[in-house]
């Protein structure tokens, strides 16, 4: 008898308990679906036509882009997946990053959104929700995105610069060497009309 009062109380006491946290996993499931995290709105800058091309040719990119842009407005299980996903792209994108855009700028970016895509992992795959921290990657996630594709498209803006500056200086030196050239001929020519 003196036993069976202490037992109960136990096994009444692990009984609340477990009710408890069912309840709490109910309630935190019916948070989950009612909850839009990122913004459905959100428009990631255009990749200008080089950058698109170069794009074409690293598949991972193209990956990355529509995941990131379906990941705004979804609900909490929805990120989770999504946020598996990004954490994977980006892991792939900063290890094979085609030779053309292998510079330090377009590196650190990729840097940026390898840390941002797993911040935003770890925050949507914690026990407790805080939906403030969500919220806030997916911001943060949203802004690294956005300075990559400023970057993609500033590489091949200057890129398009440098091409042109050299055309313009080869075809100087060019109009130089013709100049040179044809004051040489006159002099030439000059030259034969005082011998004569």
């Amino acid at each position: 008898m003196k036993f069976i009062i202490p037992i109960l109380l136990i096994i009444g006491f692990i009984f609340s308990c477990r009710n408890s946290s069912e309840e709490k996993q109910n309630q935190s499931s019916s948070i989950d679906a009612s909850i839009i995290f990122g913004n459905k709105d959100f428009d990631f800058p255009k990749l200008s036509a080089p950058a698109k091309e170069q794009a074409v040719h690293w598949g991972v990119l193209e990956d990355f882009l529509l995941e990131a842009k379906n990941t705004n407005g979804s609900n909490y299980e929805d990120l989770r997946n999504h946020s598996e996903l990004l954490k994977q792209y980006s892991d792939s994108l900063l290890k094979n990053i085609p030779d053309t855009l292998n510079t330090k700028p377009i590196n650190s970016r990729l840097l940026v959104l390898k840390t941002r895509s797993a911040l935003l992992f770890q925050t949507a795959h914690q026990a407790i929700i805080d939906s403030l921290k969500v919220q806030n990657s997916m911001e943060e996630l949203n802004v690294a995105v956005k300075n990559l594709i400023i970057q993609l498209n500033e590489k091949f803006q200057k890129d398009n610069i440098d091409f042109q500056r050299k055309e313009d200086e080869e075809n100087e030196l060019k109009k130089q060497q013709s100049y040179k050239d044809s004051i040489m001929d006159l002099e030439l020519q000059d030259k034969k009309k005082k011998k004569v």
